[in-house]
């Protein structure tokens, strides 16, 4: 099957299970399988924190060579309680996955995310590296404070109108008044309050996401859902400095550096610029830089989607021949 068609992505299917583990802590997390059941397992890890998997996900990976792994993280998607921020830290993402991989009886998998999944990729790669085949990340975020800083900032300076509109949500406040002001209205019990600004959050980084400009649909509840889940978790996670040491995933990186990983970086990616992507690179030796010249930091842009499919190929065959 030709993983180089148009769209980049693999003709739509269904999973063949799904079901929602109990992680503890009150909560369950949902998970699904597609593709090949006796295949390369792989693990898809999602944006935000808080963004939830989406159908199109199964589709970079070819069906017949890779058995494929969604999970929605804790408060994401299908997982329960929803959009709840108790018990809600990288540690507990990366054990929730390690209970996951358990539960499925796979010795390894291969680890593949985007944005916050490409950290919490890195994440679990340097405490569990001898579960890992190897990682496709896209749109790399180390999960540093410079980084938070960009994005609640700096990004602006791109989309000046997209940034004042967001801004403009909470009467164009800067700097830490900004940010402290999202935070005590998306943490409020207040709908009134705290779906108007899960909107504005959300709206802007989506259109800050993508190279070509987008409408962003904001009718019905799947939209409200969204922005909801993705504003709160996300403010929850900034706020604690996404629950990792001062540059804790470059510090790790020894461990997982003897495995392959093609990293997957939109040239015009303003929400995670790809200086970022090569800083990691260059660190890791045995990665290998794929950069889109015709995409920002989506991972549904076709150019993104091609480059992950075509990553995906190629491991398939390096883990098959190893």
């Amino acid at each position: 099957m030709d993983s180089a068609r148009e769209s980049g992505l693999y003709p739509p299917i269904k999973p063949f299970a799904d079901g929602m583990l109990d992680v503890g802590d009150g909560h369950r997390i949902y998970y699904e399988m597609s593709g090949q059941p006796n295949g390369i397992p792989v693990v898809f890890l999602h944006g935000g924190p808080g963004a939830g998997t989406v159908s199109t996900q199964r589709r970079y990976f070819d069906p017949d060579v890779y058995c494929i792994v969604l999970f929605d993280q804790r408060g994401a998607g299908n997982s329960t309680p929803f959009a709840s921020l108790k018990h809600n830290t990288t540690d507990h993402l990366v054990e929730d996955m390690e209970k996951l991989r358990i539960l499925l009886d796979f010795d390894k998998w291969l680890v593949c995310g985007g944005s916050w999944g490409a950290t919490l990729a890195l994440a679990y790669g340097i405490r569990h590296a001898e579960r890992c085949l190897g990682f496709i990340l896209r749109g790399v975020f180390l999960g540093t404070q410079a980084e938070v800083d960009w994005f609640l900032h700096d990004m602006g300076r791109v989309f000046p109108e997209h940034h004042a509109a967001f801004t403009g949500h909470v009467g164009g406040l800067a700097g830490d008044a900004l940010f402290e002001t999202y935070c005590q209205r998306l943490f409020s019990d207040d709908d009134d309050l705290c779906l108007p600004a899960a909107r504005a959050w959300a709206r802007y980084e989506s259109l800050c996401s993508t190279l070509m400009p987008h409408t962003v649909t904001e009718s019905g509840k799947a939209f409200h859902r969204y922005a909801l889940a993705l504003a709160r978790t996300e403010a929850h996670y900034f706020r604690h400095r996404l629950f990792l040491k001062d540059d804790e995933l470059m510090n790790g990186l020894d461990a997982i550096k003897h495995l392959p990983a093609v990293i997957v970086q939109g040239r015009y990616d303003v929400v995670c610029p790809m200086h970022t992507a090569y800083r990691l690179h260059r660190a890791w030796r045995q990665s290998e830089l794929v950069v889109v010249p015709d995409a920002g930091h989506s991972g549904m842009e076709p150019g993104i989607a091609r480059a992950i499919a075509r990553a995906a190929d190629t491991l398939a065959r390096e883990i098959h021949t190893a």
